[in-house]
Formats: structure tokens, sequence, C-alpha cells
């Protein structure tokens, strides 16, 4: 199925004004027109407390329920109750790590991998407070993934826990997280999965991928400044209670929501899977729920290989560019997530001889601090950041590449 562009410009009123060409995306994604309309409906119309008799009451928390259920759908949850709608994905992986600290004693071990953005690594290091113990996952020297095969040797009977991004937002390489998830469930270990640099660009199903934990941002999946944590129903019933006292651990997600959730940002998000629906039909009117989901991600991954491709083809022009992480643009082995370095030139020089050309990219090392020290590259002020997503064009990228040339064609290394 072909991306029909003019749909998708449809529903992204920034991306159809063409009035700048943002390859920020990584960072945080553009909205949803139907994004926008919910949340003003819902604070417009329904802006009451919930759990009261009278109508209105009645009416906003059904419109909770349904958020909650079309995020279900759209993660492929088991069930409704999985569900654990928060402000960001930082602010949930904290959250987590401080319940499931609770469960575990001293000499405990918790596997995590460097190449995490620090929201799924900083959390877990606290816990080295009550004597756990936190041991790197190095990547492969050679691949720069996440080795299942390394993981084996470094599990033992206190390891607890393993965690590990889907994609990282540095490298934008699609980790084999079923394969790591297994690892982990052989060893009696849960494992908790960073999806927030995979969830704008493939369907998340977190059946298949069988992960007892997985959270990402909805505001980098076409959404509000939102995030969903998702738990196997009986990991969740298992932690403590993080809300009041009063609050029941039968009483999930509520229990992890002191203070309750954002209801409006909540009912936003219902707007992410009907357009991702919508866009499947374009190629076939027959398709209903996630059937129509995965059919608008094929066209999606079809649409942002290209880009990549486009991307790639031109750095590999550039003997003194290198790209961190695969060079391939196949969908299964990379997101159009793209960082390079030009020689030992910084990269923020790079960046800002794009600023005066509305060209939206970025330098740095994106809260991914440890990966990019251990690549070495935090001297010349990290990588450079080009991440595209699906409502982004072929012109664009040629125009990013024609104002990019005389800047780093020419520069030796």
């Amino acid at each position: 199925m072909t991306l029909d562009m003019d749909f998708v410009e449809s529903q992204f009123p920034a991306a159809a004004a063409r009035d700048y060409i943002y390859l920020d995306n990584a960072g945080g994604s553009l909205v949803l027109k139907g994004v926008a309309e919910r949340v003003s409906d819902y604070l417009l119309t329904s802006s009451v407390q919930h759990g009261a008799s009278y109508s209105k009451s009645v009416v906003a928390k059904d419109r909770m329920t349904e958020a909650n259920a079309a995020v279900a759908k759209l993660i492929n949850a088991n069930r409704v109750e999985e569900v654990v709608m928060g402000g960001n994905t930082s602010l949930l992986m904290r959250m987590l790590a401080t319940a499931i600290g609770e469960t575990l004693s001293p000499g405990d071990e918790i596997i995590v991998s460097i190449g995490e953005h620090e929201a799924n690594y900083g959390p877990w290091l606290m816990l080295e407070r009550q004597g756990v113990r936190i041991v790197p996952w190095p990547l492969d020297p050679d691949t720069l993934l996440p080795d299942p095969a390394a993981l084996e040797t470094m599990m033992t009977p206190r390891t607890r826990l393993v965690c590990v991004n889907h994609v990282s937002n540095i490298l934008g390489m699609i980790h084999p997280i079923r394969e790591i998830a297994d690892v982990a469930h052989r060893h009696g270990a849960q494992i908790v999965v960073d999806g927030v640099a995979y969830a704008p660009h493939r369907l998340v199903d977190v059946q298949a991928l069988d992960v007892d934990f997985y959270a990402f941002s909805f505001y980098k999946t076409f959404g509000p400044h939102h995030a969903v944590l998702y738990g196997k129903y009986d990991a969740l019933l298992a932690l403590p209670v993080q809300n009041h006292f009063f609050v029941t651990p039968e009483m999930i997600p509520y229990k992890f929501q002191p203070g309750n959730v954002n209801y409006e940002l909540s009912y936003g998000c219902i707007a992410i899977g009907e357009y991702l629906e919508a866009l499947g039909r374009r190629g076939d009117a027959s398709l209903e729920g996630r059937a129509a989901m995965v059919a608008g991600f094929d066209a999606i991954a079809e649409h942002e290989a290209a880009l990549s491709r486009q991307f790639l083809d031109y750095l590999a022009s550039v003997p003194w560019a290198k790209v961190w992480g695969t060079t391939s643009s196949d969908v299964a082995a990379r997101v159009p997530t793209i960082s390079f370095t030009v020689g030992s030139h910084d990269s923020s020089g790079i960046v800002n001889g794009m600023d005066p050309y509305d060209i939206g990219i970025r330098f740095g090392d994106f809260h991914a601090k440890r990966v990019v020290d251990w690549l070495g590259l935090k001297p010349q002020n990290g990588v450079v950041r080009v991440s595209m997503a699906h409502y982004n064009t072929a012109d664009e990228i040629d125009t990013l590449i024609g104002k990019l040339d005389p800047l780093i064609g020419r520069k030796a290394a």
C-alpha cells in the first residue's frame, strides 16, 4: 500500500503548512488534528470530576474508560486494566522503579542496557541505595545492538529484571525484544522495555513481544504530552500501591496514579488509533481494528524507509561522514532516526548551520548520555540527529541535503 500523503496532510495541519522542514520528530512529533479536537471537546463539554452520580460525571468517566480501551487496543493489551496512563515515560518509569524496588532485596540484580535514554536507566540506579546491584549491559561493539547471547551469560539466580529499549533514540536500530524477553523469562526475570522511539514507526504488540512492562510517550506518537505504561495484569497486581493508603492493590490502574490521571489528554489519545485505522483503510476499505492499524503502519514503514534510504545514500557519498548505527534502511532493521558525525567536527556547528533555512534538526546526546560517552562522542557535542516521520517528504529530504552539502560535503575529517 502506498502512503496517501493527501490524507496524511489533512490530518496534520502543521505538516500541511510546509512552512518549515521538521526533522526533530524523535524529540516530539507533530500532533493529529483529531487529538486536538478531542482534547478541546473534553475540556469544553465534560471537564468535571469523575465518580459522581450526576450525568456529566458519568459521561466524563465513560470517556476515560473509552480512552483506556482505545490504548489497550492500540498496543494489543490482554485487558484494559493493563493500561496505566501518566504524564510522560520518565515519570512512569520512575514510579515503576519505586514500586518494583519495594519488592526487591539487597543483592538482587537488575541488568540495564547502556544504550538507554536516561528514563530507563536513572530510576533503576536509584535502587542501589537499598543494596540492589545494577549490572550494565554493553552493546555489541560491532553491531551496536544489545546482544541476547551476551545477556544469557550475564543472567544469574539473583537477576530480577532486564531493562532495554525497543529502539535507540540515538542509533535508530530495532532491537530483538522478543528474543531478549525469552532470555529473561528463562531465568525467572522480568523485562521492562522503553518503546518511545519505536511506537511512532511500528505497531506495538505487547502480547507478541511477551514483555512484562512497556512504556512510551504519546507526544512522540502524534498525540498530546501524555504517556502509557503497559504491565501484565498479574505483574501489576503484585506491585505495591503507589497511591493513597485507602487505595487497594486490585485497583489497577488507579493504584499507580496518585492524584489521578489527566482526563482530557487521555481522551485525546483515542484519535491516534482512529487515525491509524483510517490510514490503513485508504488501501483496503474493508479493514477494521488492528488489521487496519497494521496496514497503516506498513504504509508508514515503507514510506519512511524510502526517506531513510535517500538520506543514508547521501551520507554514504560524503567520505568523512559517519553514520552511527546500521546504514541499512530495511524496515526490519531501523526506523528513520539517523545520527551521524562529520570527522571530529563539532556537531553543533552543523545543526546551527541549518537554522537559517527553517530546517529543524538537532545535535547532542538526547538524554542517552551513557551511550554517547561509550561511543566517545562527548568531545564533539554528540551526534547530529535527523529524525523523520511519515508526514515528511522526499522533497524535504532533498532540501535538507541541498543545504547540508555545502556545509559538510567540503569538510575534511
